[in-house]
């Protein structure tokens, strides 16, 4: 990876969560993806904590995410109406040399045949565990509540790409004080407002998925703020020393849960 992608490749020393979900019928996977991508801005804001490059402070919540897409099929999924043009696609990437292997493509969220899920790869990595149960809560949830959608032949939404494209950006630069566009009508809130009313939303999936607990942890993210702004004011209250930040993320992780309202 690194031969091929030179300077970019020597960057990635970065950390993600990826969650699988798994999923019983394949016809039900790309219309899954495709609602998730109405999220996505979501999941990017509520895990964003790479703030700071090479000690510096980027000026965006989550730098992962856009150094990432950097990488050949990394970034935002294609979308495909059938699984059958899926694995069209796959066959061409493999036969043009682009990839070697089906794990090769870096989509944000993709589709794993060999385990059967559908895997989120959005969300940067999370400093405590109570953070990593959350943003796995609010995926499982969100892919059956869909899946109960489609079993009830509902229509599943979608959002076109040039909007993901743009919540993407926006999450990653602004964190939890993006404003996302919500729907294919162009409809916009603050992430927060729109993560409070999908709690509310999921509430009797978790219940029957036994998640509730851990769903419930996204309000204590939305109440102590995204690691990336516990990350800053940390470093804002020590001068500006990012090792007094290594000590804190140390911390949270020992504790489990996000601590800074507790400091």
């Amino acid at each position: 990876l690194i031969e091929r992608t030179q300077w970019w490749g020597r960057q990635m020393l970065i950390y993600g969560v990826h969650v699988h979900v798994g999923i019983e019928d394949r016809e039900k996977v790309l219309p899954i993806s495709r609602a998730l991508l109405t999220h996505y801005g979501h999941f990017q804001a509520l895990s964003a904590s790479s703030p700071f490059w090479g000690g510096s402070e980027t000026g965006y919540a989550s730098n992962r995410a856009l150094m990432f897409q950097q990488l050949p099929t990394a970034g935002l999924p294609f979308e495909f109406e059938t699984w059958e043009d899926f694995e069209h696609y796959a066959a061409d990437m493999i036969k043009t040399g682009v990839i070697d292997s089906f794990d090769e493509i870096r989509w944000d969220i993709r589709p794993s045949p060999k385990f059967g899920t559908l895997e989120l790869r959005i969300c940067d990595g999370l400093p405590s565990i109570r953070e990593v149960a959350a943003v796995a809560a609010l995926s499982q949830c969100l892919v059956e509540h869909y899946s109960r959608e489609i079993d009830a032949g509902r229509p599943t939404p979608r959002i076109p790409e040039w909007f993901a494209q743009e919540n993407k950006w926006r999450a990653a630069r602004y964190g939890m004080d993006a404003i996302l566009i919500l729907d294919e009508a162009g409809e916009e809130d603050l992430v927060a407002t729109d993560l409070r009313r999908l709690l509310v939303m999921l509430e009797p999936v978790a219940q029957d998925l036994g998640c509730a607990e851990e769903l419930s942890w996204i309000n204590d993210i939305l109440a102590a703020g995204a690691s990336y702004q516990r990350q800053r004011a940390v470093a804002e209250s020590a001068g500006g020393a990012l090792d007094a930040v290594v000590a804190s993320l140390v911390e949270e992780m020992r504790a489990g849960r996000p601590l800074l309202n507790e400091a």
